[in-house]
């Protein structure tokens, strides 16, 4: 994190005695790759000007298990779910935000069955929140007519039915949001999901991110909008395969609200 940065842990807001209004679970991808850094410092510095109270766990968080389970190791899930329960209930977390669906829809649906129960939100829903509750204002600024087409997240989508928060705020920055014939409940997926991040593709004829970022790149966008850091690493795989990196951008939704606001 730069310096600029407000980023309290847990640990350092109990010792002082006080407690957040949300915890941000960062993830592995926001943590570590260096593409997804720059998402999670985007919501940081929208979490910030919001004046939103938050805390990370820092090194006390580790990966929800999501990649183990959808392998198929259940008894890893298991193991990686009761270490980070154990951590958040000894914080009495309550309210967790997060960048990653992969995180939010294993931690809101399978924690639950493991003695972790809160209330997990996208942070699409959270900053539509902000916007909703005056906390945070939105400039089209840059993206002002600008066409962008938004890729749904199997996750947030199908998984989890969240299909509006991301558009609204696409349609704050007053851009000219254009959908794909396989958006929404009949999304693509960007061939990430189910552990698929992690390993080589089966033989076939075509990689699935290339199909999805074809779909994407025939509507003649400036932006693609993700909303997850694996969503985003396959589609920006994806454009550089058609050679066209040069002039459509993968942008994270955060990334184009904090951008937008010149933060």
């Amino acid at each position: 994190m730069t310096n600029e940065l407000k980023v309290p842990t847990m640990a350092e807001m109990m010792a002082e005695g006080k407690s957040p209004e949300v915890l941000f679970w960062v993830g592995c991808s926001g943590s570590f790759d260096d593409r997804a850094k720059r998402i999670t410092k985007a919501f940081v510095r929208l979490l910030n000007q919001a004046g939103v109270e938050f805390a990370v766990l820092g090194t006390e968080e580790s990966c929800t298990g999501d990649p183990a389970k959808r392998a198929g190791n259940e008894f890893l899930f298991q193991m990686q779910a009761m270490m980070n329960i154990e951590v958040l209930n000894a914080y009495d977390v309550r309210k967790i935000v997060t960048a990653c669906p992969h995180c939010f829809n294993t931690i809101k649906n399978e924690y639950p069955g493991l003695g972790g129960s809160y209330e997990v939100v996208h942070h699409t829903q959270f900053l539509k929140s902000l916007l909703d509750d005056g906390r945070l204002t939105i400039e089209g600024g840059s993206f002002k007519g600008k066409k962008i087409v938004f890729h749904d997240p199997c996750y947030l989508g199908r998984a989890n039915n969240i299909y509006e928060a991301p558009r609204d705020l696409i349609q704050k920055l007053d851009a000219e949001l254009v959908e794909m014939k396989r958006s929404r409940a009949n999304g693509l997926c960007c061939g990430a999901g189910g552990a698929q991040m992690f390993k080589d593709a089966e033989p076939g004829t075509k990689e699935i991110n290339i199909e999805r970022a074809e779909e994407a790149l025939d509507l003649e966008p400036k932006i693609i909008a993700a909303a997850c850091p694996f969503c985003n690493t396959m589609l920006t795989d994806g454009v550089k395969s058609k050679n066209r990196e040069g002039d459509v951008k993968v942008m994270d939704v955060a990334e184009l609200i904090a951008n937008a606001n010149d933060l």
